[in-house]
């Protein structure tokens, strides 16, 4: 029997794509124009492009983001394989079918010229399983070439270069029977901060000041170029090619002066680099009586790191220090196919995937000696391998059961086998129950509810079950050979409700209950790693909208909002007790004001961002990092210079700080006593960003 995980999922795509068009034979002038063929979905909320024009919008992105009360959602991009539908948008009703790339990535390289409409209407009514609560389906015609780009520039004042290379480029056109786009992009950014971290004893005395500066920056030039090819009217091949680079560096000095001893001397440097490629595609084409899709995909990342720590002390005593290294190698290759058809009135599917994920790591710590030599230091179980092999079918059924309501269920299962290599191997096996059923009622046309009941499994980071250290922070986690995926039930409601020329709102709710939840997790031999530790619930509120003031005569302005507030709850394994979820977050909030100048060029406006993180609860350890109490920014735009649209802003008008604090003991919780406090509160100081985008 053939290795299935050596088959080339580029052979694959190939192949189909060389599948001639006698698939289902028609003239090739027969095939339609895509967005012309079809009509608004029946109860879909319909924008049309001069909607829009008011914000003059340069891509599909700019458009939806003016939708009023619609949030985009990325969906599951880093869960597990491809699964079904997540994300909360689709072109020309097919779902993104790239990983790496962002919906906000793909809409950015849509031209506004080419969107012939855009559609919100609930998922369960699109009949693509997975879809639950609003959707949108952006409807795009390309008629001819065109191309677009965007330039993001800015600097700080203070510890950070000028970022002078973010933005990006991108070509679409079409050709016959041939759609294509070409984007070269760069996401970038520059980071620092700068001010006093304190660190006191257990009775709040001062044990040692540290002034502190870190500076970072990262860039992320990628190639990425999509094909699509139309046979005939329901027979289309897709092929997605992505190739880029990670750079990032941080840099960080500390100045100790100690309540008694030598004043010491830090400086922490890190840097990680490494490339990353994507080959994806699909093909779909009628077969008996219904539609068959197959879906490929290969991604890979090596990821090169490393991290030095030295201190110096002025009494002449030697320099100390550690230096860690880390490889790794991430890939996944995936296999998916989708029939669908209908029968008994209904919209029926079978799915099946196979995903094959893989890491590969080498780890290497180092001390520093007398000499100023960097010595190496016994570190084997940060390295090894992990593989998972998935397999999993689903079988889905949408149906209509009355002009105002919709059902849709999904039943199946995954198998799956995980294995690793190292100093603990170890392999597992490992077969679960998946599937959801959803209600979807919309009584008028401007307020719909839906509501789910989903079964979940969840995505591991292969990277926890191997060993890592933080030098800075002078902790580590240890592997855990035993680690596995957790499972939730989770129920969700969504309500959404139109005020007409006043905008929109919509609220979720949504309660997860788990199993075998992953969080730090002791091991023992007195150590700790990311492990199963039990039954968890989460609820989470989020209310989003759009408020409109042409009502009251502010023509041109509105003002969109997004608040989300969690309540978690979770047994800590190392003192007991109920407490929040590691590194969750407890709430957030986002106000953008703006406003489009009636018969002018000009807009302008105001933002407001909090978020608020959870802490974490370790072995020997509590703490809690977070930027704010709450970023500001204002705006200025015009959408015409020379033909461009300019926008300038500055962010972090309050004075945001980055902050935190962690409490150390000096033997595990809950026994030990408090061996440090530690207060961090250090200056970001002003953003000012220029952004110049257009079309040719």
């Amino acid at each position: 029997m053939p290795n299935i995980r050596a088959v080339s999922v580029a052979g694959i795509i190939a192949t189909l794509m060389l599948i001639p068009t006698a698939v289902n034979a028609r003239d090739k002038d027969d095939v339609p124009v895509a967005g012309e063929k079809d009509s608004p979905t029946v109860g879909a909320q319909v924008f049309q492009p001069d909607y829009f024009s008011r914000y003059a919008p340069r891509s599909a992105l700019d458009m939806l983001s003016q939708v009023p009360g619609f949030v985009i959602d990325d969906g599951n991009n880093g869960a597990r394989g491809l699964g079904q539908a997540t994300a909360n948008v689709l072109v020309n009703g097919e779902r993104f079918s790239s990983k790496s790339d962002s919906v906000r990535d793909q809409l950015r390289r849509i031209s506004a010229k080419d969107v012939v409409r855009i559609e919100i209407a609930d998922g369960a009514t699109l009949d693509i399983p997975g879809l639950n609560g609003q959707v949108a389906n952006v409807i795009v015609n390309t008629t001819a070439t065109s191309g677009q780009f965007r330039w993001n520039t800015g600097f700080r004042p203070h510890n950070t270069e000028a970022q002078l290379y973010g933005g990006e480029i991108s070509l679409s056109g079409k050709s016959g029977n041939l759609d294509y786009t070409v984007s070269l992009n760069n996401d970038n950014d520059r980071f620092g901060a700068d001010g006093p971290i304190v660190i006191t004893n257990g009775a709040g005395d001062l044990i040692e000041r540290q002034d502190t500066t870190f500076s970072g920056k990262f860039d992320n030039p990628r190639l990425s170029t999509n094909f699509t090819y139309t046979f005939a009217p329901d027979t289309l091949a897709h092929l997605n090619l992505k190739y880029g680079e990670d750079f990032f560096w941080r840099r960080e000095t500390e100045l100790a002066v100690p309540a008694s001893g030598p004043v010491r001397d830090r400086l922490v440097l890190s840097d990680e680099d490494g490339p990353a490629y994507e080959i994806g595609g699909d093909f779909q084409f009628p077969l008996g009586p219904g539609k068959l899709k197959l879906i490929g995909l290969e991604r890979f990342e090596r990821d090169n790191f490393t991290s030095k720590l030295v201190d110096r002390f002025d009494d002449g005593s030697p320099d100390t220090g550690f230096r860690f290294a880390q490889r790794n190698g991430y890939g996944e290759r995936i296999g998916r196919f989708e029939y669908d058809w209908n029968m008994f009135k209904a919209d029926f599917q079978l799915s099946g995937e196979a995903a094959f994920n893989r890491l590969d790591r080498a780890s290497a710590l180092y001390e520093l000696d007398d000499t100023g030599t960097f010595v190496a230091l016994p570190f084997p179980a940060g390295t090894g391998g992990v593989t998972e092999d998935r397999y999993e079918a689903l079988l889905s059924v949408t149906k209509q059961l009355s002009p105002k309501l919709t059902l849709q269920a999904t039943g199946g299962a995954e198998y799956s086998k995980i294995e690793q290599t190292g100093s603990l191997p170890n392999s597992r096996q490992f077969t679960r129950p998946k599937g959801s059923v959803s209600l979807a009622w919309k009584p008028s046309d401007d307020f719909d509810v839906s509501v789910e009941v989903r079964r979940k499994v969840g995505q591991l980071g292969f990277g926890d079950f191997l060993a890592s250290v933080n030098l800075n922070d002078d902790n580590g986690s240890g592997g855990n050979n035993e680690l596995q995926p957790d499972q939730s039930w989770n129920v969700e409601l969504e309500a959404n409700k139109k005020f007409g020329p006043w905008g929109s709102a919509k609220l979720q709710v949504r309660q997860a209950w788990f199993e075998d939840f992953v969080d730090f997790f002791p091991l023992e031999n007195g150590g700790e790693a990311r492990g199963n530790i039990g039954d968890a619930k989460r609820l989470h509120i989020q209310f989003s909208g759009t408020i409109k003031f042409d009502p009251i005569g502010f023509k041109g302005a509105q003002l969109s909002f997004d608040a989300t507030k969690r309540w978690m709850d979770v047994t800590d394994p190392f003192v007991g007790g109920q407490r929040e979820f590691s590194y969750d977050l407890n709430s957030q909030l986002e106000l953008d004001f703006r406003h489009d100048i009636p018969d002018s060029d000009w807009a302008w406006g105001a933002g407001l961002f909090t978020f608020n993180p959870a802490g974490y609860s370790r072995r020997y350890e509590i703490g809690r990092y977070w930027e704010g109490p709450s970023f500001a920014s204002v705006f200025l735009e015009n959408k015409d210079v020379l033909g461009m649209t300019a926008k300038v802003q500055v962010s972090n008008v309050l004075g945001a700080r980055n902050k935190g604090w962690r409490t150390v003991y000096d033997a595990e919780r809950p026994d030990g006593a408090v061996l440090f406090n530690e207060v961090v509160d250090r200056r970001i100081g002003p953003i000012f960003r220029f952004t110049l985008s257009g079309n040719f």
